[in-house]
């Protein structure tokens, strides 16, 4: 059978304004199309882009509908949040997912140019704050935070990563204004900067610091996890679309909850489904999308959440890029309850992020391997050396996962920790009488 609703991929500049949420006159039935803006290298959100996408659940789910309309989804991909929202408060976008930073200017936006949008869902999300990671070139001597001091920073302002920088500096008593040479990039242009030697340390958010490091490019100076805020992703809709097409919203929430339980109940595989539509490498879409990922998927819309993003309306403040944002009318739960049911909510609403474990992923294998400490990891790798895609190792402290062989290895007596930056490695060190920093090779060789 031929699908009425079909995914169409569109230039912004060439669609015209009535296109989005609009009507057609096809013969008795009028075609309606929604667009969605979203981030596919940004694969926090893969739940409401790319992975949602190829699933073609938001397509089925408006099949689904037998309203009168035929519905066709066209699917527009950007590098960050802040283009969403210029789509969106311009009346071409209507549903975008986007980082908790950049949904703060998208509310505030809405509202200042007279296009209120809300939060309806939320896609992943970390309890500590690990999405968010800054490093450093491979041969960097840094070391902690205070050895910014005075050097060049890239972020891109405004987003999740810019807003872990601006707290993590603050914690570490340097001023984020003056302290540090901020420079505004784009996330590729900063990774070529660090590469280029033109920028000392690059803050960014998925699934860039954990790109650069597995490529060699990169090194981890400070896990965002140290912060112990909740960072995430969500979904935001035009307050106008939502109100006349509500039918549509619960359609793309039930669509969003059928991708997030698909990506938990198969994370390999909707690992490579990612990786392929991507272009990244699947071992680093499942460091933040697997099972026990630096991410945590599901829609419900958190208190621990929500309060985050109260806090970080000062961040934004201060760095003049918002006034006031009111969370409290922005944030509307009332859609994703509708779709997913008052129960189906609360059960989402109450689920936990499953404990942290080390994994190895061996290759041409369709599922991972999971153990109880990084030790008996590093004996199946150091038996298994040449048939491992990739390990995973939770940090001793935050319980940020990050790649086995890029880790701080510790030895304290018997146990091996690993750890995703120096700092906290040395803070452990420096606490326990006997421990020492050693190479992940040494590390191989103990657990042997």
């Amino acid at each position: 059978m031929k699908r009425t609703a079909v995914a169409v991929s569109a230039v912004v500049l060439l669609l015209p304004l009535g296109a989005c949420g609009g009507d057609a006159e096809a013969g008795s039935r009028s075609t309606v199309t929604v667009t969605v803006g979203y981030q596919s290298k940004t694969i926090n959100t893969v739940t409401a882009g790319t992975l949602l996408r190829s699933l073609g659940y938001f397509e089925q789910e408006l099949d689904s509908l037998h309203d009168g309309h035929t519905y066709k989804v066209a699917w527009q991909d950007y590098a960050t949040g802040a283009p969403i929202t210029a789509q969106m408060t311009a009346g071409k976008i209507d549903i975008g997912s986007m980082g908790d930073f950049p949904l703060l200017i998208n509310a505030a936006r809405g509202k200042q140019l007279g296009r209120p949008t809300h939060l309806v869902s939320v896609t992943g999300y970390n309890l500590r704050g690990g999405l968010n990671t800054i490093v450093t070139a491979p041969d960097s001597k840094l070391a902690s935070l205070r050895d910014l001091a005075g050097k060049r920073v890239s972020t891109s302002v405004g987003s999740a990563a810019d807003g872990t920088l601006v707290r993590a500096l603050q914690r570490a008593g340097i001023d984020p204004g003056k302290g540090i040479g901020k420079l505004n990039q784009q996330p590729a242009v900063g990774a070529s900067a660090l590469a280029a030697g033109s920028t000392d340390a690059l803050s960014q958010f998925v699934a860039w610091p954990g790109l650069l490091a597995f490529q060699g490019r990169a090194k981890a100076l400070y896990d965002g996890a140290q912060l112990n805020l909740p960072t995430f992703h969500g979904v935001t809709a035009r307050e106008d679309f939502a109100k006349t097409r509500p039918a549509v919203l619960e359609a793309f929430l039930k669509a969003q909850a059928r991708a997030t339980d698909y990506l938990n109940e198969h994370p390999v595989t909707a690992t490579e489904k990612v990786a392929q539509a991507t272009g990244l490498p699947a071992e680093v879409v499942y460091l933040y999308n697997g099972a026990h990922g630096i991410s945590t998927f599901g829609p419900a819309l958190k208190p621990q959440l929500v309060s985050a993003l109260k806090q970080d309306v000062s961040i934004l403040k201060s760095a003049k890029l918002t006034g006031d944002v009111d969370v409290d009318s922005f944030v509307d739960d009332q859609y994703a309850k509708k779709a997913l049911g008052e129960a189906g909510y609360a059960r989402r609403l109450a689920a936990t992020p499953p404990p942290a474990a080390s994994e190895v992923w061996p290759k041409g294998a369709r599922e991972t391997r999971t153990f109880t400490s990084p030790v008996e990891l590093l004996a199946y790798v150091a038996k298994h050396a040449d048939g491992i895609r990739a390990g995973y190792v939770p940090d001793a402290t935050t319980g940020t996962l990050w790649f086995a062989d890029k880790a701080v290895w510790v030895a304290d007596g018997a146990k091996l920790l690993p750890f995703v930056a120096p700092a906290t490695a040395q803070a452990y060190v420096d606490g326990h009488v006997g421990a020492r920093v050693i190479t992940y090779a040494e590390a191989l060789e103990r657990a042997s």
